[in-house]
């Protein structure tokens, strides 16, 4: 499923394209599962394309999991019929993808392929969150978004560590940031004194934006004490006016990829890992993946299985 231009949902439909063979590093996948992310349509739609140039036609999904195939040179721990998950630079919604090994881990049986390939993103994501930010055991961080699908992946690295989070989501998902260990609070006005009073000794140490809406950015710095304090993953325009930080993994430095995924199967093994999934849907449908992941306020991921 690829566009071939930019423009609303519509645009996506299916293509033809020839069998990709893996290059040095590389390991081509037939495709299972692939995780649907709001960078999948922000490129579709053309707002990314300052900071994330494609080439039409382009395969949108960042995240998957599936059986190896083939194996191109330098490629150690991976063979054909290895049931693996991991983040492809693109090209994820379709029959085969091409993944640079170094983001692979195999999947434990136990672990279905939907599950697997809602893990790559947002475990990527919260394990560099939590690293940029600094956030220590016994401090309490707020997290807005919380209820997303990086949301509910940080909030358990998070109390894995011994992090307190207080994180902002509508009272309909209140009940699933408790079940995460998370403290809520509903956005909206008034925001700042509900997080005071539900803080532990009403402080918050550190911000991780991860809703991108209005408003949030100086409202988490009057909170922090510090603009550098606050990190946003949602919001690279909105951050330089207020001297904050983004993060968007294409930063360079260390790769978090194996450091994130050997968190999350450690949850997993210990059977306390959570990752709800808002909607399954068939690779086909991938126009309506789209459209309910613009609508935005979901509650875990969005997963294609082909």
């Amino acid at each position: 499923m690829a566009f071939d231009r930019f423009g609303d949902a519509d645009v996506l439909g299916p293509v033809e394209i020839e069998l990709p063979a893996p290059g040095p590093g590389q390991v081509r996948i037939a495709v299972r599962a692939v995780g649907v992310n709001p960078l999948d349509h922000k490129l579709r739609s053309g707002a990314m394309a300052g900071f994330f140039p494609v080439v039409f036609p382009a395969v949108p999904g960042y995240e998957l999991a599936g059986v190896v195939e083939a194996v191109g040179a330098e490629v150690a721990g991976f063979a054909p019929g290895d049931e693996v998950f991991g983040a492809p630079m693109g090209g994820g919604y379709a029959e085969h993808a091409l993944v640079d090994a170094a983001t692979l881990a195999h999947k434990p049986a136990t672990l279905g392929w939907a599950e697997a390939a809602a893990i790559p993103v947002a475990a990527e994501t919260a394990e560099r969150a939590l690293d940029v930010l600094g956030v220590r055991s016994g401090e309490t961080l707020l997290v807005h978004g919380a209820a997303g699908g990086v949301g509910t992946v940080l909030l358990q690295f998070a109390r894995a560590r011994g992090i307190t989070v207080v994180g902002t989501a509508s009272e309909a998902n209140h009940a699933h940031l408790r079940d995460l260990g998370a403290i809520p609070v509903t956005y909206g006005e008034g925001l700042a004194e509900r997080v005071r009073a539900a803080a532990p000794g009403g402080r918050v140490d550190r911000v991780l934006d991860a809703a991108g809406q209005g408003g949030v950015l100086p409202l988490s710095i009057e909170l922090a004490g510090d603009a550098q304090r606050v990190l946003t993953i949602a919001d690279p325009m909105g951050a330089p006016e207020h001297g904050v930080r983004f993060t968007g993994g294409m930063e360079g430095g260390e790769p978090y990829h194996q450091r994130a995924y050997a968190a999350a199967l450690a949850l997993h093994e210990a059977g306390t890992l959570r990752l709800p999934l808002h909607r399954v849907l068939p690779l086909a449908e991938a126009v309506e993946a789209h459209r309910l992941s613009e609508h935005g306020h979901l509650r875990g991921k969005i997963v294609l299985t082909v």
